[in-house]
């Protein structure tokens, strides 16, 4: 069976996150002065092909922990559905 998985990356939040800090002053400099703060980050899709969603979230996993996140400064969620 096919499914996709939609994974979010995000810096940890003891992390700087220099990119955020460059959207809000160019979110406040167009006049958005109401938002506080920004966190930029990263969003994935994979199609795979597994033959449980149990086993298809096992290999999101094991490529979040292999590749798609850094796990020293970035954290990650994932949510698999069939397609």
């Amino acid at each position: 069976m096919t499914y996709l998985a939609r994974v979010f990356v995000t810096l940890k939040p003891t992390v700087n996150d220099p990119q955020g800090l460059t959207i809000l002053g160019g979110l406040h400099a167009l006049g958005y002065a109401e938002v506080s703060a920004v966190r930029a980050g990263k969003y994935l899709e994979l199609r795979l092909d597994a033959a449980s969603a149990e086993q298809a979230t096992q290999k999101v996993t094991d490529m979040c922990r292999r590749l798609l996140a850094n796990p020293v400064i970035e954290d990650y969620r994932f949510e698999v559905e069939p397609v």
